[in-house]
């Protein structure tokens, strides 16, 4: 045999292969991270990002009243009424509104600028300029003496008003400045008391860990997650595992004309607009719609199904959610079962099993992972949904419908007192995520994830 011919012995051959191999994997890895990175930024920009920024706003006051931008200090009486419920007494509450009316260049300019009269307000500054009065009934006397005074005692009121001096209500660019103005109206106040009205007074965002406070120490908090274990564990269980997998089954063992037909209708909640899927449910359960009408003929009580009572009010909310789900379910089902060898059903019928045998015994145990995914999943979609619900019922009758997730939704972004809490929605919004993550992971033990994903004991 010649050289060339010779064939190399293992020893060589795994010398010479080995650098060709860790180049390639070298190459296979940059190439893979490179293809990765989109999926990276993906991920960063539209998940992690915005729960990281949930949390931080979850830890501050955010609201209109504050804006995002920096705040100002002013103090004023609701400001003093809030203080009374944490220590602060009447006598220190009059001491900090306390008026007094000083005559001034500024007081002057701005009693020009409300109108008054011009030879009044000349003879104020000529006669009682540096005066200051701490009452205003006895400031609006000494002006009604001036013999260039309005008869009108509004007249003589509003003079009066544009000199007076007071802490409340007035605008302070910093803390220094109002703690200034605070000493010089109210000089007997204590520090601790001071520094208290001072943090109340400002009106931009801080951080602090009240949202979580109230929320663990309010009674609405228990109703929220009492309606909402309600609304996720009956729209789950019943329509988007329980229904969406029977209806499944069923198609998979009807011929495929009629699959293709039923699993089309089933589609249509999910591919229909909301706003369109809501009107029907309203035409559907509304006085004047089919179910009261329907409910009327056969001599049942009809009414608005909707929301004219707690218990149909509920099931309206949970249907109208749960055929959305059921139809998710239905295609990832319909999917998975398609993956199940037919082999398996064949040898079954051979051996005599029934319909409820091979759903029992070959069906179900491969379908762990489609009801893992379609729970988990379903699960995160349940709790941060509201729009059926804020589209329907709104939360009522009254707010016995209300969920987490419609509560925050409003607290944040739609409420009637136009005051919207952008922290306590940031802070109700993130413990969803944390309950959520929490869930996730008790259903990949519960599922038992790890067998899933393993080596399959019998390879082919």
């Amino acid at each position: 045999m010649s050289s060339f011919a010779k064939p190399m012995t293992d020893g060589t051959a795994r010398a010479t292969r080995r650098p060709t191999r860790r180049k390639a994997r070298g190459h296979v890895s940059g190439l893979g991270l490179l293809m990765m990175a989109p999926a990276l930024i993906m991920l960063l920009a539209f998940f992690f990002t915005p729960v990281a920024l949930t949390g931080v706003f979850a830890f501050t006051d955010l609201s209109t009243s504050t804006g995002i931008g920096r705040g100002t200090f002013v103090i004023t009486p609701t400001d003093l009424r809030q203080l009374r419920d944490r220590g602060l007494t009447e006598d220190e509450a009059l001491a900090i509104s306390a008026a007094t009316y000083s005559v001034d260049d500024a007081g002057l300019a701005a009693a020009r600028a409300a109108g008054a009269d011009a030879a009044f307000v000349d003879q104020i500054a000529e006669r009682l300029t540096g005066e200051s009065y701490e009452d205003q009934r006895d400031f609006e006397r000494v002006l009604r003496d001036l013999p260039a005074a309005p008869r009108s005692p509004r007249a003589i009121k509003s003079a009066a008003e544009a000199f007076g001096q007071s802490v409340l209500n007035r605008r302070h660019e910093t803390r220094d400045a109002l703690a200034a103005q605070l000493d010089a109206t109210a000089p007997d106040l204590s520090d601790a008391v001071r520094d208290m009205v001072l943090d109340a007074s400002y009106t931009g965002a801080v951080f602090t860990t009240e949202n979580f406070t109230r929320l663990a120490t309010q009674p609405e908090t228990g109703r929220l997650i009492a309606n909402t274990a309600l609304y996720v564990g009956a729209t789950l269980s019943v329509f988007n595992v329980g229904l969406g997998l029977f209806l499944a089954i069923v198609l998979f063992y009807m011929p495929k004309p009629v699959t293709g037909f039923f699993s089309t209708v089933w589609l249509l909640p999910r591919i229909t607009p909301v706003v369109l899927y809501t009107i029907m449910w309203k035409w559907f359960t509304w006085e004047d719609g089919f179910l009261p009408i329907l409910a009327e003929q056969v001599g049942l009580p009809s009414f608005n199904y909707m929301k004219g009572s707690v218990v149909t009010a509920w099931m309206t909310m949970i249907s109208v959610n749960g055929f959305i789900g059921a139809s998710f379910g239905l295609i990832l089902f319909s999917g998975a079962l398609r993956a199940i060898p037919v082999q398996q059903l064949w040898a079954s019928e051979v051996d005599g099993a029934t319909r409820l045998q091979q759903v029992r015994r070959i069906i179900l145990p491969q379908m762990r992972w489609p009801i893992l995914f379609v729970t988990a999943y379903q699960t995160l979609s349940l709790l941060s949904s509201y729009e059926q619900i804020w589209l329907t019922t709104n939360g009522g009758p009254g707010k016995t419908t209300t969920v987490w997730a419609l509560e925050a939704f409003k607290t944040a972004l739609s409420n009637y007192s136009g005051n919207l809490e952008y922290g306590m929605g940031a802070a109700m919004a993130l413990i969803l995520v944390v309950v959520g993550l929490a869930l996730s992971i008790i259903y990949l033990m519960i599922f038992k994830f790890g067998e899933l994903v393993s080596r399959p004991k019998i390879e082919f």
